[in-house]
């Protein structure tokens, strides 16, 4: 196996371990990539590395752009006093392609999982619950996944919320077990249009 071959195989290597891509599709994308060098290749590793150095995630957020503090943060025309409370970044580039929220976000990095050992300080509640007093919050959209995880952390905020802020929730549009990330943006605005408070 000649040097070429093994550089080869090691970027198919890499490219599997991407989520919807296993072996056979990350060697027919590498293929592909190769025979259009010029246009798909240098184009992807510049940006690859130009992406690797300067993304970050948000300190207010969690959200992930090129700067301390996301454009979504930083906009004062979502400075709405609604905060939509999502697990992942994923959920929240949903939420923003369907363009139904006009609010800011806070992105949990996951749910409470006392199997898996996580709990609050593990996620980003401390710091949702400082947000909604330092920026007059008037309310909090919960928009998790509608998975037992999801709402057992839904329920948690919302009894850390008690009394500060209306909490509502989306409505179940959202099929049970569903992730926002692959619902069509129709559903995700119904849901959101639909929300009721907790």
């Amino acid at each position: 196996m000649g040097e070429a071959t093994k550089d080869i195989e090691a970027l198919i290597e890499l490219m599997a371990r991407l989520p919807g891509l296993g072996p056979r599709s990350a060697r027919r994308a590498v293929l592909h990539m190769i025979r259009k060098r010029a246009q798909l290749m240098t184009p992807l590793a510049d940006a690859l590395h130009h992406v690797a150095a300067t993304a970050r995630e948000c300190l207010n957020c969690g959200n992930i752009g090129t700067a301390d503090i996301c454009d979504i943060c930083q906009s004062e025309r979502r400075a709405t006093g609604e905060i939509c409370v999502v697990e992942d970044v994923a959920d929240l580039w949903a939420m923003e392609r369907a363009a139904a929220f006009r609010g800011r976000y806070h992105v949990l990095g996951g749910t409470l999982n006392a199997l898996d050992s996580i709990g609050p300080e593990e996620l980003r509640i401390p710091r949702l619950i400082d947000r909604v007093a330092a920026e007059n919050v008037t309310e909090v959209i919960l928009a998790l996944n509608a998975t037992i995880d999801g709402a057992t952390t839904a329920h948690y905020i919302a009894e850390q919320l008690e009394g500060r802020v209306k909490v509502t929730s989306l409505a179940r549009g959202v099929p049970m077990g569903g992730e926002l990330d692959y619902l069509d943006d129709g559903t995700i605005s119904a849901a959101l249009k639909a929300r009721k408070a907790l």
